[in-house]
C-alpha cells in the first residue's frame, strides 16, 4: 500500500489560510465600524454659500450636551459624540444653503421645533436628515439615533434668530 500521509507543511497551511482569511476579515470589519462620517447624508450634500449661511454657522452652538466641539469644513458643520460604548453614536451635522427637498408636497408631514418647521427628508437606521423649510436658506440637519431634541432644539432658536421666514414651497 502507498502511503497516504500528508506532510506537515500541507496540513499546516490548510489551517493557516482559513484563519488568516477570518482575521483579514475581522480586522476590515473592525476599521469599517469606526463611524465613517463621509458616508452620512451631508457629507457630500451641495450647497450654495450665502452671507446668510455665514451668519448662521458663526451663531451655532459650540457642542451639544454628549457631542464634542463643533469643526467645520467647505460648509458642512459636525458635532463628533463623546458618548462610549453601546451608547456611541455618529456626528450631529448641519449645511446651511441645500437645494429644497424634492419630497416636500402639500401633504407632507411637518414638525415644529418651535419656531421652526422642520421637513424629515431621510431616515434610516443610523439617524433622520431634517430639513428647516420656514426660513431661506435651507438648512440640513443631520440627527444620529438616540441624540434627543436637543441639537434640533438649539439649531431651530438660532436660525430663527438669524434667518429670514420665508412662506413654504411646496412644490
Amino acid at each position: 500500500m502507498a502511503d497516504e500521509r500528508r506532510s506537515p507543511a500541507l496540513i499546516a497551511t490548510l489551517v493557516a489560510i482559513p484563519v488568516v482569511v477570518v482575521v483579514l476579515f475581522i480586522a476590515v470589519a473592525a476599521t469599517r465600524t469606526g463611524g465613517d462620517d463621509r458616508s452620512l447624508p451631508l457629507a457630500d450634500a451641495s450647497a450654495t454659500p450665502s452671507p446668510e449661511c455665514t451668519r448662521l454657522l458663526a451663531a451655532l452652538p459650540q457642542t451639544f450636551d454628549g457631542y464634542g466641539k463643533r469643526s467645520e469644513d467647505g460648509g458642512l458643520v459636525q458635532w463628533p459624540s463623546t458618548r462610549s460604548g453601546s451608547d456611541a453614536t455618529g456626528p450631529v451635522q448641519l449645511r446651511c444653503g441645500v437645494a429644497r427637498p424634492t419630497g416636500l408636497a402639500p401633504t407632507s408631514a411637518l414638525q415644529v421645533v418651535d419656531p421652526v418647521q422642520w421637513f424629515s427628508s431621510t431616515q434610516d437606521a443610523r439617524g433622520t436628515l431634517w430639513v428647516a423649510v420656514d426660513h431661506r436658506p435651507y438648512v440640513a440637519l443631520w440627527l444620529p439615533v438616540n441624540v434627543g431634541n436637543g441639537p434640533i432644539t438649539d439649531v431651530s432658536t438660532v436660525i430663527d434668530r438669524v434667518l429670514p421666514r420665508a412662506s413654504l414651497d411646496l412644490g
